[in-house]
């Protein structure tokens, strides 16, 4: 199976990645911050460690940068800890249910209103954001690049509206970060991320990062092994923000993706997908029945293209690929406006996200898998 599902988590893993979770299954196996013998200060160390090197890798604070289940986790708690009954929200037109649905889910609650800024090229999508602001305007949730369209949206330009304003700008880099260069000196005060699409760690680790400006309120509340004796939930981080025992080997092995990204090179990261991207974009334009999206892929997507083929339902078209070797996404990947956007909303899209694992042969041959489906579709017509 070649492997194109790069946007839903990145595989394989890293060897280094894969050791660093088998080492601290083995070696690191008491609760870290919960006793003082030396297991248990020897994984804490391990955990700090990490943290300090993906506090590094968005530059934030070690203390601001909080391990999370996952990053739908961490928006829900940067969403819903900074939104309060009858405040404003804005996000755009392509956004993942991550942040679609903690949004509505307020506004049946406790009365939050959102808008949407329509997306563009980037003077568009800036212009956008600040006309849907208004005087009850307390966040502003953006994706770094959407999951969809690819599209890489102009979070610097947007931050400095935030700024202007003084909101509190929230970024979902789930799709983003590990390719595309984010950090909060960008103008951001809280970015989420997923631990294991483009950071190249294992599922089921998030981060929060945040420059400390926003108090946010608790979604969860439990030990934290600190202040023990205090009913009341620390309002210090991390330790507000991680209730219970935290993924140990995840979080470590979180670590060593950060280690094996800074190794490679963000830039060089997202030149080799890219030129995979452009690779296949050129590929497909050759096949009569393929729909594509955009006129062409260039500097402003992120290594991600979304096809059809033909009039094939995406998730059937999907299932042929598999059939024939290859790991797509077919679908609404739970982004349901970027759908609508691109004039998908009836039949979803096959997504194409490669890695820094793919080649150029695995994209030739994936074109010849996607001809050869269209050809019999055709014929079948």
């Amino acid at each position: 199976m070649i492997y194109f599902d790069n946007a839903a988590t990145t595989y394989p893993k890293p060897p280094a990645v894969i050791a660093a979770m088998s080492r601290a299954l083995v070696r690191y196996g008491a609760n870290p911050g919960r006793a003082g013998h030396a297991m248990s200060l020897e994984t804490a160390d391990a955990v700090f460690a990490a943290r300090e090197k993906c506090a590094d890798f968005f530059g934030a604070d070690v203390e601001n940068t909080v391990f999370m289940p996952n990053c739908t986790f961490a928006l829900n708690t940067a969403i819903k800890g900074i939104l309060t009954g009858n405040s404003h929200a804005v996000t755009s037109d392509i956004e993942h249910n991550a942040v679609l649905r903690p949004l509505y889910s307020l506004s049946g609650s406790i009365g939050v209103s959102y808008s949407f800024a329509q997306t563009g090229d980037d003077d568009r999508t800036e212009a956008e954001f600040e006309r849907c602001i208004n005087r009850r305007t307390k966040a502003v949730i953006c994706t770094l690049a959407g999951n969809v369209t690819g599209r890489i949206m102009p979070v610097k330009r947007i931050g400095e509206i935030c700024r202007r304003h003084g909101i509190c700008f929230i970024v979902d880099a789930a799709q983003g970060a590990g390719v595309i260069p984010v950090k909060l000196s960008d103008g951001i005060n809280i970015i989420c991320a997923a631990g294991h699409k483009g950071l190249y760690g294992p599922m089921g680790t998030g981060l929060l990062v945040t420059d400390g400006k926003y108090r946010l309120r608790t979604l969860v509340e439990g030990g934290t092994g600190s202040n023990s004796k205090d009913p009341a939930q620390p309002e210090f981080l991390p330790d507000r923000f991680e209730s219970g025992t935290i993924n140990t080997a995840g979080a470590i092995s979180l670590g060593a993706g950060v280690d094996f990204v800074n190794s490679k090179g963000i830039n060089n990261i997202r030149r080799h997908e890219s030129e995979l991207c452009e690779r296949f974009f050129s590929g497909l334009k050759k096949i009569p029945s393929v729909k594509l999206y955009s006129d062409t892929f260039d500097e402003r997507f992120a290594p991600v293209i979304p096809f059809n083929i033909g009039n094939i339902p995406a998730e059937k078209a999907s299932a042929l690929l598999s059939d024939a070797g290859f790991a797509l996404r077919g679908g609404f990947h739970c982004a349901y406006p970027a759908h609508k956007k691109l004039g998908t909303e009836n039949t979803g899209a096959v997504r194409f996200s490669p890695s820094v694992f793919n080649t150029i042969s695995d994209v030739n041959a994936l074109v010849r898998a996607v001809a050869r489906i269209a050809a019999r579709a055709a014929a079948d017509e």
